[in-house]
């Protein structure tokens, strides 16, 4: 009699366990819902972006001697704040094309004075490197790009009127935590082909991807 309670104590158990088992790989999976809404970690698209540093000329030469006479021949280094703004595509993950426009005033030696310069054109770029957070995300990049644009500058005459400005660089780029914002910054070259006067830039970038 004890034998027999002993069993059944023993066997008890391990039925119930057994049974609970057979449940567990009876019950259906859970099926996503489908109306669940998905999210990318980083945006990739159409895209608008703003740009604020420094743009530099090695050289300001006199383009009107006649009309700047003061101004002499050449004014020097010149320095000054460039805004910017740009709307484009991300044709892929690594490669975006987009519409610039810039404005820079430009001051050089007291004699020579300040100029204005705005310019639009078409800039590609191309990320040649990224680096993947822990979720395999890519989320830094290095890229290079290039530009050109048409360009005036004033006053007429100064550093010249109608203008060729062409640039090329590379930069970094994050895509932030906040999924359509990224934050970079980026070091060109430039050159201004009719007052052959090269010179560089160094701006930070925000991007909004829609």
């Amino acid at each position: 009699m004890k034998s027999r309670l002993a069993m059944v104590v023993v066997a008890a158990p391990l039925a119930l366990l057994a049974l609970a088992a057979g449940a567990q790989e009876a019950a259906p999976t859970l099926q996503e819902d489908p109306r669940a809404a998905k999210f990318k970690d980083v945006e990739r698209g159409f895209f608008v972006g703003f740009d604020a540093g420094w743009l530099s000329f090695l050289e300001t030469p006199v383009a009107d001697p006649a009309r700047h006479g003061y101004a002499g021949k050449d004014g020097g280094p010149s320095g000054g704040v460039l805004i910017g703004a740009n709307v484009g595509y991300d044709l892929f993950s690594r490669l975006a094309v987009s519409l610039f426009a810039v404005g820079a005033n430009e001051k050089a030696d007291v004699n020579y004075g300040a100029f204005s310069l705005y310019a639009a054109g078409l800039d590609v770029r191309y990320s040649f490197w990224s680096l993947k957070d822990r979720n395999g995300w890519e989320r830094l990049f290095a890229y290079a790009h290039a530009r050109g644009g048409y360009a005036r500058t004033w006053p007429t005459g100064l550093f010249g009127d109608v203008e060729t400005l062409v640039s090329g660089g590379v930069g970094i780029e994050y895509f932030t935590r906040l999924r359509h914002f990224s934050v970079g910054l980026a070091a060109d070259g430039a050159y201004a082909l009719k007052a052959s006067s090269m010179g560089w830039a160094l701006y930070p970038t925000v991007r909004y991807t829609f």
